[in-house]
């Protein structure tokens, strides 16, 4: 058993070193520290530097939740750091609540933290919601909160793993579509285990309420189911327009990565979380896929495992330009295991949460482990990392933006014969040739699925505007549930500067009309 945990913790490994490789090599030639400067913070011996909460508070000082359970406050004028709280359980989410208090999201609940006399400790801890199942199974994180306009709350609880069952005491009910308890309890031998009834289990369950949702809940703890069918939902943000994102890792059901902008009673894809559907009745290994095509709400966008992101995290919205450089309005976001950031474009074109995602700063220097993001009022953006045993990084990086002006996407549009790429500053001429490719994933129990149907898409004919800040890609036919690649490699201003980010991957989910379009 031991030489098979090895082996396939070889082979992980191999993975994860060949994805760092190819976002290493398609980044080489964009030298993003020409345009941003990347510090890491000097962490004291005596805290913990994996970061599992991360958020500026108001007057600049950076308070961390850490994985072993402190929170703590670094003050980057005077560099120095104190600790808030202790005794958290794995915490994987933090807000500042007000002067005095923070919201963290614990293992087992949602809870603020107060220093009532204001020395500088806490010594309130008051539970908001744990109204929510565990069943001791390891995988079952909980991420969080994301916040509104209106002070609620909105959390992601994980689905368990077949690689461990259930433990004897339980909180919440047990679903009567899971296996059986008893049999659910006999996986700590485990190469019985995975020798024997784990194969009988689908590869994650939600055998307690709400395993696979987001929960919203109010400022007071009144919570509601808010929609379901998630397996590993890493990354929530609430943007400034009280849109919610969320991000999701590949898995069974979820053949890559997708970034989703969910509303209450979406379903996301994986029907572990069904169990807790008011009026389902199907055990999550009877449903087929066509049981939920008319359910499943498509991504607002998908990362090409291994090649975009593996494990992505938190989005975070883009600030003012003249702060960190680029258009407000649109997301970054985290991965764990690939050494770059990602933009997130809406579609201003689509009524439909669709868009490009293109890489962004890159490199050593970043590093992987990027699990927490947010902007300080300076316009700086800091990142906490993590690794929870498994692919990543630890400590503190500050990331500000430098006078150096790049060239880069600004938008990227749908037209009825193909897209529309506006760029900063006008291109250096026509390009001789753009790159593009299509293809799909399969919606399927299996873990993960290989690309489907990918195919070179011919131009038909390229076209700089006037100004020469925008290009238009036709192609012979655009189709829904394809995710476009467009190679840019090699493209130039004006002023001779690269492109910074040149693959875009827009996720085509509906095909805009051309009124949209205009």
């Amino acid at each position: 058993m031991k030489n098979q945990i090895r082996k396939c913790a070889i082979q992980k490994y191999a993975v994860i070193v060949l994805t760092l490789l190819i976002s290493q090599a398609a980044n080489a030639s964009a030298n993003w520290q020409d345009y941003y400067k990347i510090e890491r913070v000097n962490y004291p011996d005596t805290v913990d530097p994996q970061i599992g909460g991360l958020t500026i508070m108001k007057d600049g000082r950076v308070a961390l939740a850490v994985y072993s359970g402190d929170i703590v406050i670094f003050d980057p004028e005077k560099d120095s750091w104190s600790t808030f709280a202790s005794g958290l359980h794995t915490p994987l989410g933090l807000v500042q609540d007000s002067d005095n208090s923070f919201v963290v999201m614990q293992k087992p609940e949602l809870t603020r933290i107060v220093d009532k006399d204001r020395n500088g400790l806490a010594d309130s801890y008051q539970t908001i919601y744990d109204d929510f199942g565990m069943s001791g199974n390891y995988h079952e994180f909980a991420f969080g909160p994301a916040v509104d306009s209106k002070g609620n709350y909105y959390i992601s609880l994980n689905v368990a793993s077949n690689f461990a069952g259930i433990y004897e005491y339980i909180r919440g009910d047990y679903s009567p579509f899971c296996n059986p308890e008893d049999k659910m309890r006999q996986w700590h031998d485990r190469d019985k285990w995975i020798k024997g009834y784990r194969k009988q289990v689908t590869r994650m369950f939600s055998c307690v309420p709400y395993r696979g949702w987001v929960m919203k809940i109010s400022a007071d703890g009144q919570a509601e189911p808010f929609a379901s069918g998630f397996r590993s939902p890493a990354g929530l943000h609430v943007d400034p327009q009280d849109k919610l994102w969320v991000t999701d890792n590949q898995g069974d059901w979820i053949g890559t990565s997708p970034l989703h902008q969910v509303n209450k009673g979406d379903f996301a894809g994986h029907p572990a979380s069904l169990h807790w559907l008011k009026g389902w009745q199907k055990k999550h290994w009877d449903i087929k896929p066509e049981d939920l095509v008319d359910i499943r709400k498509p991504a607002a966008a998908l990362f090409p495992q291994g090649e975009l992101a593996n494990s992505p995290t938190q989005p975070l919205a883009t600030i003012s330009r003249e702060l960190f450089g680029l258009p407000e309005g649109e997301l970054l976001i985290g991965d764990m295991n690939t050494a770059h950031l990602i933009r997130y474009l809406p579609d201003p074109s689509s009524q439909t949460a669709q868009g490009t995602l293109i890489p962004f700063i890159a490199g050593d220097d970043l590093g992987i482990g990027n699990f927490k993001l947010d902007f300080a009022p300076d316009g700086s953006l800091w990142i906490g990392k993590i690794h929870l045993g498994w692919a990543g990084d630890e400590g503190l990086l500050k990331i500000t933006k430098t006078d150096k002006q790049m060239f880069f996407v600004e938008q990227v549009k749908q037209l009825p014969s193909g897209f529309e790429i506006t760029f900063n500053s006008a291109l250096g001429g026509q390009p001789s040739k753009v790159d593009i490719t299509s293809h799909s994933y399969h919606y399927h129990p299996a873990y993960g699925s290989e690309k489907v149907d990918l195919t070179a898409i011919p131009v038909t004919q390229l076209s700089v505007s006037n100004n020469g800040k925008a290009l238009r890609i036709s192609i012979p036919e655009l189709k829904k549930g394809q995710l476009y690649t467009i190679d840019l490699t090699g493209l130039t201003d004006k002023q001779g500067r690269p492109l910074m980010g040149d693959v875009l991957r827009y996720n085509l989910n509906e095909l805009v009309k051309q009124s949209e379009s205009n």
